[in-house]
């Protein structure tokens, strides 16, 4: 499945000629019908977008049904317009509360924040997020606690500027860990550098590149769910100011 939706960002914020990117991409583990992992979108009430990534203990149904648990309750705070931290802590006292701290999930949102002009990286994940800019690329992986085991946790949160070419990636295991078992570890960090060196590249194009290559690391048997989120802050093409979500979803 990958979705893409491109929304006009005001003037103060980066100019006319911006556009806002978002594309996923994701893959249950091979022979397993459904995927543990769950994404979800929801707009802010005070301008924007918000999209939660999670993903479920071990895979297959059970870990659907708990990524789908942790994922609603985080979109509905973030609807009403709470605050990132606020939903991630909710999320995990309510799957801790539910499952009695015997059942995990990690999490990251990302929030487009047309309010305070930034986009926010939440983390609950031992799965580093990417950030590309101006000033480089770097790898986002403070320490950060699941959610569900542990009575108290704290999400990892980073806001990044929305700028020119800003370019934020979020992933689950199945990405992290490609190859790990050919020996041949995904080192996403140098491959996302490399295509980012067309700069033209697009938000699906680049998920969808990430997505290809972690399985082929798993020689084309995905070891895990594999998941990849991009967020992309690029030149708009077009006078258009529609906005568009497209999904792909095989069936069968």
């Amino acid at each position: 499945m990958t979705k893409d939706e491109s929304i006009r960002l005001p003037s103060s914020v980066i100019g006319r000629t911006m556009e806002l990117q978002v594309a996923a991409a994701k893959i249950p583990k091979h022979a397993i019908r459904e995927s543990g992992d769950t994404l979800e979108m929801i707009e802010r009430p005070h301008g924007g977008l918000s999209f939660v990534l999670v993903d479920g203990q071990h895979t297959g149904r059970g870990a659907k049904r708990v990524a789908n648990l942790v994922a609603r309750k985080a979109v509905s705070l973030l609807a009403e317009g709470a605050r990132d931290g606020v939903a991630a802590r909710a999320a995990h006292d309510y799957l801790y509360t539910t499952y009695e701290g015997k059942v995990s999930a990690e999490m990251h949102i990302v929030s487009i924040d047309l309010v305070s002009e930034t986009i926010v990286i939440s983390r609950n994940s031992h799965c580093p997020a990417l950030v590309a800019d101006a000033n480089g690329l770097r790898v986002l992986d403070t320490p950060a606690s699941p959610l569900g085991v542990h009575r108290r946790i704290k999400p990892s949160i980073v806001e990044v500027p929305l700028a020119r070419q800003t370019t934020v990636i979020v992933f689950t295991d199945g990405v992290w860990d490609a190859g790990t078992r050919a020996g041949q570890k995904f080192d996403i960090a140098a491959f996302v550098a490399e295509q980012l060196r067309d700069a033209r590249i697009s938000a699906t194009q680049l998920a969808d590149a990430i997505l290809a290559r972690a399985v082929e690391l798993d020689e084309g048997k995905p070891h895990d769910d594999t998941s990849v989120l991009v967020v992309r802050v690029m030149p708009r093409v077009s006078a258009d100011t529609a906005r568009r979500l497209s999904v792909r979803f095989p069936i069968g």
